[in-house]
């Protein structure tokens, strides 16, 4: 299990953060994943066949594309 956190600085409401979190718990092999209006950012646990680039792939696709 990886966990990784993501900048996304568009979030800006509680509506996002249900979308972001919807979209990349949809992804298989993605555990946890938890926005943060707060911090902007998006902390996600997952393993295999989940990987770094299928979140980001899946925020992209929404209108909440990760940062660094």
């Amino acid at each position: 299990m990886e966990t990784k956190t993501y900048s996304i600085p568009n979030i800006s409401c509680m509506h996002c953060v249900n979308r972001i979190q919807q979209a990349v718990l949809a992804i298989e092999g993605v555990d946890f994943a938890e926005a943060d209006l707060v911090s902007l950012s998006l902390t996600v646990d997952f393993e295999a066949p989940a990987n770094d680039q299928t979140i980001r792939q899946a925020l992209e696709l929404i209108g909440y594309p990760a940062t660094v």
